[in-house]
């Protein structure tokens, strides 16, 4: 019994020890135009990665539909694992000037933009699901390797702030 609560004891506080070494950013920053998200600690980037943006890049998200990828400052508020792109960071838009916006063009907004990963299908591929970078495909939202987010999903927490430019 002794011995148990001694390997307990030691097994869990290696765990503990280990998540220590886990950076968690307290940003995360999406450049578009050169199809780049940052993860960042204190003002300091510390990982990169290529995505892929909605099919009309240039400009920002005004309604729903446009297939534009929103600008502005959002947060992750929630995420999930998916069969359709592995898993998925929810993005917080719109927030309140996205809102105003598209009420003034007489639409809606839209919703739904996600940091995710890829479809199943496409790691069976001989090229990987890696080749996604080189397009812009999603209808909105932020696309990257399911390697990749699956980094971003372990090193962000729901409330970390999303920073979006062109």
């Amino acid at each position: 019994m002794v011995i148990r609560i001694l390997l307990f004891f030691l097994l869990g506080n290696a765990y503990l020890i280990a998540d220590d070494f886990v950076t968690m950013a307290d940003k995360v920053i999406v450049k578009k135009s050169t199809r780049m998200l940052y993860l960042s600690k204190n003002g300091e980037i510390y990982q990169k990665y290529h995505v892929s943006l909605g099919q009309i890049p240039e400009g920002p998200k005004e309604i729903e539909g446009d297939m534009k990828t929103p600008e502005g400052v959002y947060r992750l508020d929630w995420r999930q694992e998916s069969n359709q792109y592995y898993k998925s960071l929810h993005v917080s838009y719109p927030n309140a000037k996205d809102k105003a916006h598209a009420k003034e063009l007489g639409a809606s907004p839209g919703g739904m933009i996600m940091i995710h990963g890829t479809p199943p299908a496409w790691s069976l591929s001989p090229y990987g699901d890696w080749m996604n970078v080189f397009i812009d495909w999603t209808q909105g939202c932020i696309a990257m390797t399911n390697d990749d987010i699956e980094e971003v999903w372990e090193q962000t927490k729901n409330g970390t702030i999303v920073v979006i430019v062109p």
